[in-house]
């Protein structure tokens, strides 16, 4: 079967859907041309073919930071993202004694300004290629693992050719799921530095109990700069480092959102699933959230409570504590929308509509296929989730094994490494490792792997593994006698413990002995045994779903939806309006809040401990150049309908002529299940508008010399 170019489908498919669902949507910037009419007709002032070009403004001031998103407001390397996007940055520059996460953080000059962790990294796109036939050319009449080997060894080869140049980091992208494939180059900025941090009482003000509710009153932005070398080439942290000449950098607005006006973001959202099968629906429905949500809780009931009398413990776990909170929640939201929804009956529906169409006829055989392979995948779903929180949620236990991993690796050429294990990669596993005593406490680790491992004991014998039912015992009393001998006798709670054999796996060499060495040098067979069997399952699915994509690229296209890809890590863009909305009967949001929200919510008591000096400063009333004209005060938060997901964290919000007025941070309650199903009946992102952040820096927590370098009005 020829392969269908999905974009010629996308044109039709575009001019179809839009009048009807114009807000939904993750287009590619490479799709915006085709797009001018229903921009301009949404409201859009600028140039939509602008949009297509990654290395050129708007679009080159917007980057991948952390595991969000964040934008240049200044030509010297000034970032803008979210606060809980940099937190990790915060906590890591904080201590009992100097609680940067609670009281804030404002550099008084770049001298001041603090190096975030080492594994921290800020992406720079500054190319993004088209590689579909040398990617899929080699694969061609082969099947399971050796489909995926040679779509891995091409992309490797691309990636390998690509990184020549020094402080490139490259990946190959897959868009349609196996259907095409792009080259992304991306300049990694290593030395980041964090500038302005609000207290937690404003930049996580409400933390969980206000998390993907709407009304939000929260302050989520923080700034960061990044360094380059002397010579602007990307290096590690030194003293002797000058701030990045970013390419373009973004403009904050001197006026503010108002109801039915045009928004635009641009961000790198994490993962879609929108175009998955109706029995991954099911899955996700039935199984995954409710699970995730369980495991989630008692891990984050582990940190509560090992932490309550322990400052040190709380403040190396706090990043950690916020993401699990953060990750529960979003998993009972994304349930409770997808049952909402009745996804799983409509995705049903909607497939079996398709599944009758003469496209699908033609690739059926293929579609069952698919549908086989998933299965086997599904008959072993709970074992992937405890191993993969193993790695994970651990600090000395993932760094024993990434070791071992590392040592195995290094014994092979570069180019047939696993990915995350080869040369390039480490400088970020050494920078892992120099923070790992920052966030990490023995019987606070001991205690989420207990959870977790005990768990793994409960699972049926034919999904549990013999080197893991060896190293920790079959009962709960084998389980503690075994940790407590692998944490008494360890040495990797020491950075020079870790760095000295980081040296020896570099070079394949063997490892000093430890503990936790010598388990993983048991585990990790039984780990890449695993691996196996999961590459040939992804290996016939890297084959088979472009059929089940063929099927519904002309199934969308019949019907006029809109077609565009799965969100993957690259840059989107998306489109609509600022907007509120009615989340159930009596019951209507208006899109815009102000701080009279911060005032009522307080309570003088964690999470709703609103700062003396902010609440002072509402007292005041001086909102002078901020407030909003109508409203007559000072706005916090802002919704739009824009479409997006995790990893639009950090993104910036634009009105129609490409200034910045707003900061994305979250997506409300009842649209947390947009990662799987777009529904525009309660699709809405939450948003900082930046007139808030602008009154803060002006007359709050005041920081002049930053506002007067964004060029702030």
């Amino acid at each position: 079967m020829p392969r269908i170019n999905p974009l010629s489908l996308l044109t039709l498919g575009i001019a179809l859907s839009l009048p009807a669902h114009a807000d939904e949507g993750m287009w590619m910037p490479s799709q915006m041309p085709d797009l001018a009419k229903p921009l301009r007709n949404a409201g859009f002032k600028g140039q939509p073919g602008a949009l297509a070009d990654l290395t050129a403004a708007p679009l080159s001031a917007v980057v991948r930071v952390g595991g969000g998103t964040g934008s240049f407001v200044s030509d010297n390397g000034l970032l803008l993202t979210n606060h809980h996007v940099a937190y990790g940055v915060i906590q890591y520059n904080s201590k009992p004694e100097r609680n940067l996460i609670d009281n804030g953080f404002i550099a008084a000059d770049r001298a001041a300004e603090l190096p975030a962790n080492p594994d921290y990294r800020v992406l720079v796109t500054v190319g993004f290629d088209k590689v579909t036939d040398a990617v899929l050319g080699p694969a061609a009449g082969k099947r399971g693992r050796d489909y995926f080997d040679a779509v891995d060894r091409a992309s490797k080869a691309i990636i390998a050719e690509c990184e020549q140049e020094a402080g490139l980091r490259c990946s190959v992208a897959n868009m349609y799921y196996g259907t095409d494939f792009y080259r992304i180059k991306q300049l990694e900025l290593r030395d980041v530095r964090l500038v302005y941090a609000p207290p937690r009482a404003i930049g996580n003000y409400g933390d969980e109990i206000d998390n993907f509710m709407w009304p939000r009153h929260t302050g989520d932005f923080t700034l960061l700069r990044a360094y380059v070398g002397p010579d602007g080439k990307p290096a590690a942290y030194s003293p002797d480092n000058v701030p990045y000449r970013a390419p373009a950098h973004l403009r904050l607005a001197s006026g503010g959102p108002k109801a039915g006006d045009f928004a635009m973001l641009a961000g790198y959202p994490g993962i879609t699933y929108r175009h998955r099968t109706a029995a991954e629906f099911d899955e996700q429905v039935n199984w995954t959230l409710p699970q995730r949500v369980t495991v989630f809780d008692q891990l984050i009931g582990v940190i509560e409570s090992a932490s309550t009398a322990d400052a040190e413990a709380r403040t190396r776990y706090a990043a950690q504590l916020q993401s699990l909170k953060n990750g529960s929640k979003r998993a009972a939201g994304e349930l409770a929308g997808l049952r909402r929804s009745n996804a799983v009956q409509v995705r049903a529906e909607d497939e079996r509509g398709m599944l009758e169409t003469a496209a699908a006829m033609k690739e059926r055989a293929s579609i069952d296929a698919l549908a086989a392979s998933l299965a086997e995948g599904s008959a072993v779903r709970e074992r992937e989730l405890l191993l993969g929180l193993f790695g994970s949620q651990t600090q000395l236990m993932r760094t024993a094994i990434t070791l071992e991993r590392l040592r195995l690796e290094s014994a092979k050429p570069d180019a047939e490494r696993e990915s995350a294990y080869q040369v390039r990669d480490h400088a970020l596993i050494e920078g892992i490792l120099k923070q790992v005593q920052r966030r990490y406490a023995p019987a606070v680790e001991k205690q989420l792997l207990t959870v977790l491992l005990t768990r793994y004991q409960q699972l049926p014998q034919t999904q549990r593994l013999p080197e893991f039912d060896d190293a920790f015992g079959r009962t709960p009393a084998e389980l503690k006698k075994s940790l407590d001998a692998l944490y008494d006798g360890t040495a990797l709670g020491d950075e020079a413990e870790r760095l000295s054999r980081f040296a020896a796996a570099r070079e394949g060499l063997p490892l000093a002995a430890d503990p936790l060495i010598d388990l993983a040098a048991r585990l990790v067979p039984a780990q890449l045994r695993l691996e196996q069997e999961r590459k040939t399952r992804d290996g016939e699915q890297l084959r088979l779903r472009p059929a089940y994509m063929r099927a519904l690229f002309a199934w969308r296209q019949q019907q006029g939806r809109a077609l565009y890809p799965d969100a993957n890590g690259t840059l989107r863009i998306s489109y609509g309006k600022v907007d509120g909305f009615s989340p159930r009967d009596g019951v209507i949001y208006t899109p815009v809040t102000t701080v009279d929200g911060i005032v009522e919510k307080n309570t003088n008591a964690v999470p709703f401990d609103a700062p003396k000096p902010l609440l002072d400063a509402i007292a005041k009333g001086d909102f002078a150049g901020t407030a909003d004209p109508a409203l007559e005060t000072q706005t916090v938060n802002f919704l739009t309908n824009l479409d997006t997901t995790g990893g639009n964290s950090g993104s910036p919000v634009l009105n129609a002529r490409g200034e910045l007025i707003g900061l994305n941070f979250d997506s409300n309650w009842e649209a947390v299940s947009a990662s799987w199903m777009f529904d525009p009946r309660y699709k809405r992102a939450v948003h900082v508008d930046l007139r808030y952040l602008r009154w803060l820096m002006a007359k709050v927590y005041p920081a002049p010399h930053l506002l007067q370098e964004m060029q702030a009005d």
